[in-house]
């Protein structure tokens, strides 16, 4: 099939390079224009306009597609389809209209649920039992259009937001693959979507971060894995914010946010319901440790009560 691919995490990647591995001809890749990024501030390419290069594929970047000069653009391509997954701009009536099969999303939810921008993360946050990937035909509306396919897989107690994404966008690359083959053959039939069962993942913002004690230990410890490795976890003590990279459920007395050491060395703190035992902690512009490696060189005595943020985290 002739078809444009636009995207531009790393969540992307793999369903480009399964396109093209299958024999598509890919036209064009849109992905967004290289930013500075390091100490250096040297301009950095997307994981997508990196492995399109490798590929010699030609790669556009246009700061907006609201033109009519984008849209004529696009539409001069003359495609069958286009793919698109987590490109960051929206896609107007003139592009969702232009390739002959439509605008084709892979979205990392068993849609309706989840739709928006952080669907992996809510997952895992809500203490959701399975997630998985669905492609759909794009429409106007925010992950709203008919769906296309679906795969389903558990989420478990030990994942985080990385683990699932890489298992997602693997999944993903698979399931695209997949569905353009179904819509040429005329094998797959769109579903709309059904309104039961809608919820929305709202973009993740770095102060849902911080941990609110008062909260139950298993959100936190949700929370931990599901901001993991970003926007991560953290708490506030002696004016330093440590980063919590690894948490587990206990059982622990006090009030919410007071500390107390087990025998084998790792913190616990009290939260509104449980304790939260850390596993592994790190202090600004120092390595990750164990948490008990951790409070050799950093004084966290017992009996602290640790801060919750004067204003609550969002709940799940």
């Amino acid at each position: 099939m002739r078809i444009a691919f636009l995207g531009t995490s790393e969540f992307a990647v793999p369903a480009l390079q399964a396109l093209a591995d299958a024999g598509h001809d890919v036209i064009a890749v849109y992905t967004r224009a290289p930013k500075p990024a390091g100490r250096g501030q040297q301009e950095r390419k997307t994981p997508l306009h990196q492995l399109a290069e490798r590929l010699g594929l030609p790669v556009r970047t246009p700061k907006t597609l609201k033109t009519d000069e984008e849209a004529a653009a696009f539409k001069a391509l003359d495609l069958d389809a286009a793919v698109v997954v987590a490109y960051g701009h929206i896609l107007t009536k003139p592009f969702l209209d232009a390739p002959v099969l439509g605008c084709i999303n892979i979205h990392g939810s068993l849609l309706p649920r989840w739709r928006g921008a952080a669907p992996i993360h809510r997952a895992i946050l809500a203490g959701d039992a399975e997630t998985g990937v669905t492609t759909m035909r794009m429409d106007e509306g925010l992950d709203t259009g008919p769906m296309l396919l679906a795969e389903r897989t558990p989420i478990s107690a030990a994942d985080t937001a990385e683990t699932v994404h890489d298992r997602l966008a693997a999944m993903g690359a698979t399931l695209i693959v997949s569905t353009l083959d179904g819509l040429v053959r005329r094998s797959i039939d769109p579903t709309p979507q059904p309104n039961e069962g809608v919820t929305h993942a709202h973009k993740l913002g770095k102060e849902e971060g911080v941990l609110d004690w008062r909260r139950p230990a298993a959100e936190l410890e949700r929370k931990v894995r599901a901001f993991h490795p970003w926007p991560g976890t953290s708490f506030t003590f002696n004016g330093e914010s440590i980063k919590v990279l690894g948490a587990a459920l206990t059982l622990a007395g006090g009030a919410p946010g007071t500390v107390t050491i087990a025998r084998d060395g790792f913190p616990v703190v009290a939260c509104g319901t449980g304790g939260l035992r850390l596993l592994k902690l790190q202090r600004p512009g120092k390595s990750a440790q164990a948490a008990d490696a951790f409070l050799r060189g950093f004084a966290l005595p017992a009996g602290t009560v640790l801060p919750s943020p004067a204003v609550r985290s969002l709940p799940a």
